[in-house]
């Protein structure tokens, strides 16, 4: 099971961390992404963290978003900076499967997905 943790609302250009912990070492176990829903649209991948180390993100937060293992709290972790109202929806984090060393914005890449946490901008 997957938990996410640090939304909330926030004025544009504040800053916010998102972090996602899992039963056991379930995080440095997977490569894990974030992601990012508002209703009626599909899910979007925002940023990935492989086995591998590499990391990708989406390329209209490139700069402004960064993602990270915390090995201490074996959690990943999501800061994002300069927010905009357009950054508003509901914020996931996922693991794929441990066979699969590199991380990946697909949603259908992955297999275990947390509740959400809402992250509301307002300009």
């Amino acid at each position: 099971e997957l938990r996410e943790s640090g939304g909330g609302s926030v004025e544009a250009g504040g800053s916010l961390r998102l972090s996602c912990v899992g039963d056991g070492d379930t995080v440095s176990r997977h490569s894990m992404g974030w992601f990012r829903q508002v209703r009626g649209k599909a899910r979007e991948g925002v940023a990935s963290v492989g086995l591998d180390g590499h990391e990708r993100y989406l390329d209209s937060r490139r700069g402004r978003i960064a993602i990270s293992r915390d090995r201490a709290t074996d959690a990943v972790v999501r800061k994002m900076n300069s927010l905009k109202p357009e950054d508003t929806g509901t914020y996931y984090c996922a693991a794929r499967p441990p066979s699969q060393l590199f991380g990946s914005l697909w949603p259908t890449s992955y297999t275990n997905w947390g509740q959400g946490t809402q992250v509301t901008v307002s300009s």
